[in-house]
């Protein structure tokens, strides 16, 4: 999927090219610094990840396809909720979005390559045994963690040895995602080129930007709260164990303060590559660039403040409540600006279909459908009634799978010709588009009328009355499996092999950025002296 060299004016890969080219073979990919490469590995390993994560999400569906047990005992129906949600989330989207900031922070911001090149190396690699070690958990005595993605105690004091190599996994992916923020913050801050200001900046970089402070905030905690859970496994403390004067919701807050503002780490990426791309085809600039900035960086500051709102039914004081729900309702509005922006961009704009536009448009409609279920959830009455429902479920799959996975399949799209130097099927990229914006929709859309009626999650058996929504669900999520494999083998195989048509410099006529500055596919080495940029510092001065 990488670059191919293409020898170019000293702006964008000049004549040393020669004699520092790609090297070949295993090397290349082992002992990768290039920001492409590692960019490439990132996303293979994501996609990987979402494949697996994706198998033990079916096998989940299948059980529930009917009443009673068919495949899965409970305990294991468990392991593969609680491996699911684990894999998805730091195996799956996290690493897909570094890769993407991998690939375009440099090209976008005119700079030769990340700032620290080796460190990124061995933040990709420590994910492979750390990956290995979290998928291997199943095999050893006891299964699998079977405590929900979230960990809560006191059910993980209560776990197999899969507890602790889970904690390790996490540790070590963890290590990964500090070091991945650590080298985009340095890379953005110090290496743009000269005549790019901080509000001159594409907005997916200003989109990571904030989310590599994020993380490194509060990766940090979840390394606290999953230390003091293996404190109390095996060195005698009792910080969540009631019977030694620790308390299990105390778990729950460390946990949700990092976990919430987790969630905008997996959201506010998404919004850059949304960002990018709707003004491309509406062939209009961005509406309200600055009022953008503002609004994620507001996002960001307010996922501190809400992260309890996964707690009111944990016997929370009232005041508590009410001031966890304000706080809630509050942050949709920078959220809501955004959404209003991406319509107003397209507002009497010139717009053409292609998949990345209506990926990006499918985004900006279900993700939206997930905001509003979020906003019901944030009043403390409502929600107590939800709580652990499927309610909970339909609204969270909204918001990470129609917001982060559409947004990533957006950008794929968008800048893939740019990557690998050969456009994709268009006909297949829209019925890759419709089959899954279907599929998802069935899959997800009756699990909110299956949580209003009381359907508990984490489940693996239900009443009767439940059956013909839960059928509905699982077909919908066999067919959206189904869709993934077939945008690998028809879609991203091709042009990795280097089949279809070759790709202009600027496939898209109204893109801008630096990215489209250089040629299809990037060079190997790219802005090897900084560029000048024109006064929009979207264009390279001759």
């Amino acid at each position: 999927m990488s670059a191919v060299l293409h020898p170019h004016e000293s702006m964008v890969g000049d004549h040393h090219d020669d004699h520092h080219g790609a090297p070949h073979g295993w090397r290349r990919w082992v002992f990768a610094t290039n920001h492409k490469d590692i960019g490439t590995l990132y996303l293979l390993f994501a996609f990987t990840m979402l494949i697996l994560g994706g198998v033990l999400a079916l096998v989940i569906r299948a059980e529930l396809f009917q009443p009673g047990l068919q495949f899965v005992n409970p305990e294991l129906f468990n392991q593969l909720t609680t491996m699911h949600g684990l894999i998805m989330v730091f195996g799956a989207i996290m690493p897909a979005f570094v890769g993407f900031a991998n690939w375009m922070i440099p090209l976008q911001i005119g700079a030769a390559d990340m700032a620290f090149a080796r460190m990124n190396n061995f933040s990709f690699w420590l994910m492979i045994p750390a990956a290995v070690m979290l998928a291997s958990s199943f095999f050893l005595p006891g299964g699998a963690p079977a405590a929900g993605w979230t960990l809560y105690a006191p059910l993980t004091l209560q776990m197999g040895p899969s507890m602790d190599s889970g904690i390790f996994a996490l540790h070590i992916l963890g290590a990964s995602s500090i070091m991945g923020s650590i080298n985009i913050i340095v890379t953005i801050l110090n290496m743009r080129a000269p005549d790019m200001s901080l509000m001159k900046m594409p907005m997916f970089v200003w989109t990571w930007l904030i989310t590599a402070y994020l993380l490194i905030a509060v990766m940090p905690v979840l390394a606290g709260a999953i230390t003091m859970t293996l404190t109390d496994r095996h060195f005698g403390t009792t910080f969540f164990n009631p019977a030694g004067g620790g308390d299990p919701v105390m778990y729950q807050h460390i946990f949700w303060f990092f976990g919430h503002p987790e969630v905008y780490i997996m959201i506010l990426p998404a919004f850059g590559i949304i960002s990018q791309i709707v003004p491309a085809f509406a062939r209009k600039r961005l509406f309200g660039y600055a009022s953008m900035v503002y609004a994620t960086a507001s996002i960001a500051i307010l996922s501190f403040i809400v992260w309890a709102h996964h707690m009111y039914a944990t016997g929370m004081p009232v005041t508590g409540q009410l001031f966890f729900m304000y706080a809630t309702m509050l942050i949709s509005v920078p959220t809501g600006v955004k959404v209003f922006n991406w319509v107003a961009t397209m507002w009497k704009g010139s717009m053409t279909f292609e998949s990345p536009m209506l990926f990006s448009i499918g985004f900006i409609f279900v993700f939206t459908m997930g905001g509003f279920t979020g906003l019901i959830l944030s009043m403390a009455p409502i929600d107590t009634q939800l709580q652990d429902t499927y309610y909970v479920v339909a609204h969270f799959h909204y918001v990470l799978v129609a917001g982060s996975l559409f947004a990533m399949f957006a950008g794929f799209y968008y800048w893939s010709p740019k990557w690998t130097g050969f456009m994709y099927s268009e006909t297949r990229g829209k019925i890759h588009f419709w089959w899954t914006l279907i599929s998802f929709n069935v899959t997800f859309f009756p699990m909110h009328f299956l949580g209003l009626a009381g359907m508990p999650r984490r489940y693996a058996d239900y009443p009767m009355q439940f059956t013909d929504f839960n059928m509905l669900a699982s077909v919908g999520a066999f067919t959206f499996g189904l869709a993934q494999v077939y945008f690998f083998f028809f879609v991203v195989l091709p042009v990795m092999m280097g089949k279809g048509e070759h790709a202009p410099q600027r496939p898209w006529d109204h893109a801008e950025g630096l990215e489209w500055e250089v040629p299809s596919p990037a060079p190997f080495h790219t802005f090897e002296t900084p560029p000048k940029l024109d006064a929009t510092a979207t264009k390279i001065l001759a």
